[in-house]
């Protein structure tokens, strides 16, 4: 295991410090993580002032990505991860991404709107870094017709209403990366999973036949994952 980009959702607030804690152990292995925050309760209120008040979609933008450095100094508060403002693989230990500055310079392909939320932002990461990533969220994986899809196309997802927002599904269709839907809700099982590949949602950014490893075979890839 060398490096992954790990997005860890808002709605695992709750959660989240610790799932960075254990990912800091995890490094020790000598992995390392950069970790894209999600935009959580702050996220919310700048919806709710978009809606409210009429502001442009522009603005509403950049507020939201401001709220994710807010989740930011939350996630890095007590946990021992630095924070750092480029778009870049740590030599070790984790990371955790203040967007703002770095999607300033520079956010070719990134649209300023609700399509493209944080989970955009961590695609936009890990293309520019030719990484795969790992959503940590508080569901299974991607549910489709009462179910948990093992492994999915990003682009029979694009047009419907799931777990990853629409800006993240073309950006994995444009850069060809892999995106690893996993449940966070138990942060000694998410990295259980992580370790191994296994579990959650397996979104593809082209078919199957792409070279290349992806999250699913590379983060250990001695262990077993039949079993």
């Amino acid at each position: 295991m060398t490096f992954c980009v790990v997005k860890i959702g808002g709605s695992l607030i709750g959660v989240s410090r610790d799932i960075v804690r254990r990912l800091l152990l995890l490094s020790e292995d000598g992995s390392s993580f950069l970790v894209v925050p999600g935009g959580g309760p702050m996220a919310d209120l700048v919806k709710k002032i978009y809606r409210r008040y009429g502001i442009s979609e522009e603005a509403a933008h950049w507020m939201a990505i401001l709220a994710m450095e807010e989740y930011a100094h939350f996630l890095a508060d007590g946990t021992g991860a630095s924070l750092t403002d480029e778009i870049s693989r740590p030599a070790s230990g984790v990371r955790i991404l203040l967007p703002y500055r770095p999607l300033m310079k520079d956010d070719r392909g990134l649209l300023h709107s609700w399509d493209y939320t944080s989970d955009s932002v961590a695609a936009f990461a890990a293309a520019r870094l030719s990484a795969d990533f790992v959503k940590a969220t508080d569901v299974e994986g991607v549910i489709l017709n009462g179910g948990v899809e093992g492994e999915i196309d990003a682009e029979s997802l694009i047009g419907r209403e799931t777990c990853i927002d629409q800006g993240a599904l073309r950006i994995l269709r444009r850069s060809g990366n892999v995106c690893l839907v996993l449940d966070g809700r138990d942060p000694d099982r998410f990295i259980a999973n992580l370790k191994i590949g296994r579990g959650g949602t397996l979104i593809r950014g082209r078919d199957p036949g792409r070279s290349g490893p992806d999250v699913r075979e590379s983060l250990y890839p001695g262990i077993d994952q039949s079993r």
